[in-house]
């Protein structure tokens, strides 16, 4: 857990960070030529996408999502439904295998109007601990199955068992305030990464949870931890914001955008509107 004093050192860096994000979002600093961006970094990959198969918030099925993000010009799009403890529609009486292979099936069904269309549809799901939430990446259906303890794993054990299988934790909009999140609950040494970027928080079309400054704020604590940053849409219907993560070459897999994150590849951020460095800064 964050100490007082690292709180203190963090809400300088936040005020450090909040003019200049606050002007970017006004559209008072320029940017870089956006043909020119996307030329130099053209697979976009959307990162934080909810189905109505699985999660009771969204309003818009796989296909739909696959098909509004193909005609985006997104190469690709992973999949992360809330789970269990998350805001779900799946039958909550079920025993867990056949819990999990319905869960499961959203993705699926995604994934097959994916390859008819020319998408990539990778699979990942978003955790949910009382309000804290983490995108989870990397880890497979069978691995799911075999591990049912998961369901009642501690953030710290979550880490530990995602890693063991090879997959990538992180913390998803750690400071958005929601009456549903009863506390902001910092774990740099649980995550390997942090949303420094969603969408809703600040592009113009944004109907809820829109505030740049939990943007700001992720974006500044990423950098005091040294912590990698990841952009997503958090998107819930096909009326598409556009952010995500731009690479300059096509992913394989849900591993190989793990270890480009973990790794330090060569990539940048967007909100659907603004692009930024990997780190969190503007493009100029």
């Amino acid at each position: 857990m964050v100490t007082c004093q690292d709180a203190i050192v963090f809400l300088h860096l936040c005020f450090k960070h909040a003019i200049l994000f606050s002007n970017i979002l006004k559209g008072s600093v320029p940017v870089t030529d956006h043909e020119k961006i996307q030329k130099d970094y053209p697979y976009l990959y959307e990162t934080h996408l909810h189905t109505s198969e699985a999660s009771a918030c969204a309003r818009s099925t796989g296909k739909e999502m696959a098909q509004a993000c193909k005609d985006a010009g997104y190469t690709g799009i992973i999949v992360t439904n809330h789970n269990w403890h998350g805001n779900h529609c799946i039958d909550r009486s079920l025993p867990w295998e056949k819990w999990i292979r319905e869960y499961y099936r959203a993705y699926e069904e995604t994934r097959k109007w994916g390859e008819k269309i020319g998408l990539d549809v990778f699979f990942g799901y978003e955790a949910g601990y009382r309000g804290t939430e983490f995108l989870v990446y990397g880890i497979t259906l069978e691995w799911l199955i075999s591990h049912p303890e998961i369901e009642n794993a501690t953030i710290e054990e979550q880490y530990e068992w995602i890693h063991e299988a090879g997959g990538m934790v992180i913390h998803a909009h750690p400071f958005r305030e929601e009456p549903y999140i009863p506390e902001i609950r910092l774990f740099p040494k649980y995550v390997d990464g942090v949303e420094g970027i969603n969408a809703t928080h600040s592009h113009p079309k944004s109907l809820s949870h829109n505030n740049p400054e939990y943007d700001e704020k992720a974006i500044a604590y990423a950098a005091k931890y040294h912590l990698p940053m990841t952009a997503g849409s958090d998107i819930h219907n096909t009326s598409l914001f556009g952010g995500g993560v731009a690479f300059r070459r096509k992913l394989k897999d849900i591993r190989d955008y793990c270890d480009a994150i973990r790794g330090g590849e060569d990539y940048i951020l967007t909100n659907g509107v603004n692009w930024y460095t990997k780190e969190g800064k503007p493009l100029y």
